[in-house]
């Protein structure tokens, strides 16, 4: 016999209640009955129905399971690129410690919740490059998180376009005829100088990718690092200074039937973006026989049902006047 709920713990204490209650009940039901003449036997007959009862009880809460049987499960999973920004934008300190480095923390915990899943990295600026492809090994992903830097990109400005586009093509040469969930989190500050999304969220749309979209940063923005100074406006002769833009985020968010978060001072909505990814529907990969115990505390519960319902309802004298 398997049990499900093996607390012995909580067993052993509920008993030790059980026991103490009714050695109480006993003694004041000889105190108050000393003076009559006690029927023994039936006062006897009483307590063991009700100690029976109680053995049910406890029996069908731990979960007995006898025997087993056969289930089938389907086999799901999701395909999800993480698109992260490395424009020197990522570097301002508005959200401390910084941009990227806070959105390195976030991700390293965000990939945890997907064990099961396939997951990618793309890393991006004005051009789109492939950190990682598709894996389910999260040690590797773990450690290209750990290396994301600013310098591992030409910095000419941020492009969205550009690691849209390389999902879509990984996704639409997918060689696997296996039917997966597909999605995208994008990740920036989203200040766009590429071209307009509209046409990439229309495709993106058509072959069922969502994109969700993360934005990083504040409205009172910041200047940009650059070593111990700042990135100065070469139009202006002052600190270059950047600032949440989440408009082209929520656009493709939009355009993809997805969602826009935010992580700023004002919102921490990364558990509401795993969420998210969580209620997605993972297409079915296959599906597999698996054995199971067959849980059986529906029939311990029932007699001790019965045997209680008999304790209230049979007329069992415990005095003899």
């Amino acid at each position: 016999m398997i049990w499900a709920y093996p607390d012995y713990k909580l067993i052993a204490l509920l008993s030790g209640v059980f026991i103490l209650l009714y050695l109480i009940y006993l003694y004041r039901y000889w105190s108050i009955n000393r003076r009559l003449k006690v029927q023994k036997r039936r006062l006897f007959t009483k307590m063991v129905l009700r100690t029976l009862y109680f053995i049910l009880f406890l029996i069908a809460f731990a979960g007995p399971s006898i025997g087993s049987s056969t289930k089938e499960i389907k086999e799901e999973g999701k395909d999800i690129f993480i698109a992260v920004d490395l424009s020197q934008s990522m570097n301002a300190q508005d959200i401390g410690p910084n941009r990227l480095q806070r959105v390195k923390f976030e991700l390293k915990n965000l990939i945890k919740s997907f064990p099961s899943d396939r997951i990618g990295l793309i890393i991006f600026s004005s051009e789109a490059y492939m950190q990682c492809p598709l894996t389910f090994d999260q040690n590797v992903l773990q450690l290209y998180i750990d290396g994301l830097n600013t310098g591992l990109v030409p910095n000419s400005g941020t492009d969205l376009n550009g690691p849209l586009r390389m999902a879509l093509d990984r996704f639409e040469n997918e060689e696997s005829q296996e039917v997966k969930s597909k999605s995208i989190i994008l990740i920036s500050d989203g200040e766009n100088f590429g071209d307009d999304l509209e046409e990439i969220g229309s495709q993106l749309n058509d072959l069922g990718v969502k994109v969700f979209s993360l934005g990083i940063g504040t409205d009172q923005g910041a200047t940009i690092p650059r070593g111990n100074g700042v990135i100065i406006d070469p139009d202006t002769g002052k600190p270059a200074e950047t600032y949440l833009d989440r408009a082209p985020l929520q656009q493709i968010a939009s355009e993809t039937n997805g969602q826009y978060f935010e992580i700023s001072n004002e919102a921490q909505e990364l558990g509401d973006l795993t969420a998210a990814l969580e209620r997605l529907e993972g297409g079915t990969v296959g599906t597999r026989q698996i054995e199971t115990s067959s849980n059986k505390y529906f029939y311990f519960l029932l007699a001790g049902l019965v045997l209680s319902l008999l304790d209230m309802i049979l007329p069992i004298k415990t005095i003899k006047l």
